[in-house]
């Protein structure tokens, strides 16, 4: 589980597009975010603005829309993207509330007496990998462990970017195996997949892509670590213990979230549990005062360690302090919502994946689809709706199984939604790591080039798809054939 639960219904109005209409609405995006943020360094919201009201304008005035209709989308992709919104809350509380109580502190203690330099990348991404399967949610690990590590990382001399690149590949690459997963199951029920038939289509081009992952941050381990200054682990573990209790008590908002989610109780609702957890264990074991520990539930941590890194990484907002990630969020998915509304994605995914001459060039289409409905879209249920859903005959006039339509588009959808920082994912992981926006020349995260999952996945499912690896045909409606296989039809 990537956020939240997304809705797989179909709310666009009954109009269709032309391709010049879909066009230009779309390339304006691109150049507002292009000016706006890439040449003028702008934060997000005022390109995204003027892309929603460019986008309402075309739709009134050349698509041929009602008002109605247009608020219509923008409500559409709000609540489409709702239960993303009240995570996105709830884990600025809990990650403010988890540092008051120790939890975070207690996890930085812990790992840089353990670690190295030169094992911390690859292992952060192998647990990241872990705890996001068992849990089914990408998100959820990035703002838990994912902020531990960044505290982690930083003692031993790793910076922050590589850290974030490690914890979302792991994240993302467990999340995307998990049965518990919303994106998994969407993925699989659009497409009409079974789900585990959809997990194990997926499941070769995961391992091969998160495992040179993980080769990769073990060959970056050893040239980004180098020596640690002498005594700055002490230092650091020093200021740790002197001002919080460490004991493994305060471990308990931890165990708590994951034991909830692990049981499959909704991430909403594990995260609230661990935002009342953490804030007891700040009363009963760090002994706060149980009106200042719900004013770090909303105000957020400046804690005083004597240690300028050490308060660095344990500053937070609090649910104040996600008033600036919110409004990005709010407006990437009004623009997104708009867009899909006016049937624009649609039209773009199946003209692109309309240009094949066979199954080969479906799939590779497809996943292509899917990324351009990422970007456009701000958000990855629509990534894996949209083409999942309008691209499903054409997988049938080519003797195509459903799997290889749901692997398609969860693999170019899912992970590289965090590499844009105009994305409900990117803004989301951005502020987690406490990062910039996005680069001034690409347009990304600024994490992405060490984000090493959301390149190889898409990569390595063009590379099966080429070498014709997964590309199984269609069974027959009573099953197998009579040679036990169905058959693969050829380009």
């Amino acid at each position: 589980m990537s956020s939240g639960n997304g809705s797989t219904a179909d709310s666009s109005l009954n109009v269709s597009p032309t391709l010049e209409q879909a066009l230009v609405p779309t390339l304006a995006v691109v150049v507002f975010l292009g000016l706006g943020s890439g040449l003028l360094g702008m934060a997000p919201h005022a390109p995204l603005l003027w892309s929603v009201v460019f986008a309402a304008i075309v739709g009134r005035y050349w698509i041929g829309v009602g008002y109605d209709d247009l608020a219509d989308g923008v409500e559409h992709g709000l609540r489409m993207g709702l239960q993303a919104i009240l995570i996105l809350f709830t884990i600025y509380a809990l990650i403010a509330t988890w540092i008051a109580a120790g939890t975070i502190p207690g996890l930085m203690y812990y790992g840089l007496g353990l670690l190295t330099p030169e094992t911390f990348l690859p292992a952060t991404a192998l647990l990241a990998a872990v705890v996001a399967f068992s849990i089914g949610s990408s998100w959820t690990t990035a703002g838990t462990l994912g902020v531990a590590f960044t505290g982690i990382g930083s003692g031993l001399g790793i910076p922050i970017p590589m850290t974030a690149g490690a914890v979302l590949s792991g994240a993302y690459a467990g999340d995307k195996q998990s049965p518990l997963s919303d994106t998994t199951n969407l993925a699989a029920a659009v497409t009409d997949t079974e789900l585990y038939d959809h997990i194990l289509s997926m499941r070769l081009g995961t391992a091969i892509a998160f495992g040179l992952s993980v080769v990769l941050y073990g060959a970056l381990g050893l040239q980004a670590g180098g020596a640690i200054p002498a005594g700055r682990v002490g230092e650091i573990r020093g200021a740790l213990a002197g001002t919080y209790d460490l004991g493994l008590l305060v471990f308990v908002p931890l165990l708590v979230t994951f034991a909830l989610a692990v049981r499959g109780v909704p991430a909403l609702a594990s995260l609230v549990a661990g935002v009342f957890a953490g804030a007891g264990t700040t009363v009963l074991v760090q002994g706060t005062a149980f009106t200042d520990a719900w004013d770090v539930f909303l105000n957020g941590t400046a804690p005083e360690t004597g240690v300028t890194l050490v308060n660095d990484l344990l500053v937070s907002g609090g649910l104040s302090g996600s008033a600036w990630t919110i409004s990005v969020v709010v407006l990437a998915l009004s623009l997104g919502g708009l867009l899909d509304h006016l049937g624009i994605l649609s039209t773009l995914a199946t003209r692109l994946a309309s240009l094949v001459w066979g199954q080969r060039s479906l799939v590779i289409g497809t996943g292509a689809s899917a990324f351009v409905v990422n970007a456009f879209s701000a958000q990855q249920y629509m990534s894996i709706v949209v083409p999942g859903m309008t691209l499903r005959e054409l997988f049938d006039e080519h003797e195509l199984d459903t799997s290889v339509l749901s692997r398609a588009v969860e693999s170019a959808g899912t992970p590289t939604g965090a590499l844009l920082p105009w994305h409900a994912g990117g803004v989301f992981m951005v502020s987690v790591f406490g990062l910039e926006g996005g680069t001034s020349l690409f347009i990304l995260t600024e994490y992405a080039e060490y984000y090493y999952f959301a390149f190889l996945s898409p990569l390595v499912l063009v590379v099966l798809t080429l070498a014709g690896v997964g590309l199984d045909a269609t069974p027959p409606r009573g099953g197998v054939d009579a040679e036990g296989e169905a058959a693969v039809a050829d380009d």
